[in-house]
């Protein structure tokens, strides 16, 4: 069932801040976040297994049922609340003004929906805001024009107050709707990222729960390379999955503020011979990793674990992104006040439109999106070797490659 799942997806939920509710195809609540039980009134836990319509207003009982039940038949994504107002019920029994994006997804042969919900009452105060701004300025404008008739000095002032006036309500327009264009680009971004990150979760968690059934089948010794590559699937998918929570926490750290750094003097080639050994297992066929072996005298006074994270998060992206026979080359350069990494490969490489957006976090190129991945790994590189005192900076062909160098300072000055 879905709710044996609630670790990881409790870990999704509060990933984001807006209100997430999962429903079965009965219309019945059995998941929801923090920000959707304060929301709409409730404790946590509060709304489980209460039938949907208990958030929605009396008057719209009575179609929204056969909506999702329609919605869940075509099972697509879909944006509610376009061109017309929706509203959702507090535990109070107020309404209040929402939007919802809807995301159909099966689970174990079971469907469900997960909608992310936005209180709009604040975007709808500023609207009726601009509505008043408007009609205020229309009396004053009838006001004034009666005046014209008694001097043109009356006349002069008129205009300088109308000219005024006018430029208020353009900016506050302008003010308003590039708000709202942001909200609703960060809004799609994140019913995007969700959908995305489930499905990455899903993907390793159905390799896993089938690696360990046909681990049961071979029993005899004869059979144990099969028992080891079982295994290794098992093994290779949790770390995965553990990838993916470290990047979850370190951006809930990056946000909180309490990113703390360790350094201590350390040799070079000590980090890279560890990234280079973990990398190996996740080479396909015929992929080589080539790397500096004459090292030996470098060495860094920074952030070991840092280092190591940036190093092994490019160099398992240059991997991922190349075909198999091809060779993955790692530089190293030290002069007397910094060093640089710089991983080379020969993969898919970065469309030339797209590549102002590879540190923004979330962001997938369009020709990466059948490769697993979440958009976050790159954005979290740059904010560690940025806080380091470091810099990050690439050079990407489409079908040809992708450059991507980090530079950081010997010695970390706090």
């Amino acid at each position: 069932m879905l709710q044996n799942n609630e670790p990881i997806f409790q870990m999704l939920f509060e990933a984001v801040s807006e209100g997430v509710v999962v429903v079965n195809s009965s219309q019945v609540i059995i998941a929801t976040n923090k920000s959707a039980d304060v929301m709409f009134g409730y404790n946590q836990g509060e709304l489980i297994n209460k039938d949907l319509s208990i958030l929605i207003p009396q008057n719209y009982h009575h179609s929204h049922s056969a909506h999702v039940s329609g919605f869940m038949e075509k099972n697509e994504k879909r944006r509610m609340g376009i061109g017309r107002d929706i509203y959702g019920q507090h535990k109070d029994g107020g309404k209040f003004p929402v939007e919802a994006g809807l995301n159909p997804f099966e689970f174990e042969n079971e469907r469900y929906v997960m909608a992310i919900v936005i209180d709009i009452s604040l975007r709808k105060e500023q609207e009726e805001k601009i509505l008043e701004l408007n009609a205020h300025l229309e009396e004053k404008v009838k006001a004034r024009t009666s005046e014209l008739s008694e001097s043109v000095n009356a006349l002069k002032e008129l205009n300088t107050a109308l000219e005024a006036e006018n430029l208020k309500r353009i900016k506050a327009e302008q003010k308003t709707k590039v708000a709202l264009k942001k909200e609703k680009e960060l809004n799609e971004l994140k019913t995007r990222f969700l959908s995305l990150v489930s499905h990455e979760f899903k993907t390793p968690l159905s390799g896993i729960l089938t690696s360990t059934m046909l681990l049961a089948k071979y029993q005899l010794t004869e059979q144990q390379s099969n028992r080891d590559k079982h295994l290794k699937t098992i093994t290779n998918k949790v770390h995965y999955l553990n990838n993916i929570l470290n990047d979850f926490l370190s951006i809930e750290k990056f946000e909180t503020g309490n990113i703390q750094y360790k350094c201590s003097e350390f040799i070079v080639s000590k980090v890279v011979n560890e990234v280079v050994y973990n990398a190996n297992m996740l080479l396909k066929e015929g992929q080589v990793i080539i790397y500096p072996e004459d090292i030996e005298d470098l060495s860094l006074y920074q952030d070991e674990k840092t280092i190591e994270l940036a190093l092994s998060n490019l160099l398992n992206n240059a991997i991922k992104y190349s075909k198999e026979n091809t060779d993955i080359n790692i530089v190293i350069k030290q002069d007397n006040e910094n060093t640089s990494f710089t991983i080379i490969d020969r993969g898919i490489g970065i469309p030339e439109k797209e590549q102002k957006n590879i540190f923004n976090r979330y962001f997938r190129a369009e020709n990466a999106l059948n490769v697993q991945g979440t958009g976050i790994g790159l954005n979290i590189v740059k904010s560690h070797i940025e806080n380091l005192g470091g810099s990050i900076s690439f050079q990407s062909a489409e079908q040809i490659g992708s450059t991507f160098t980090f530079t950081v300072p010997n010695v970390f000055k706090n």
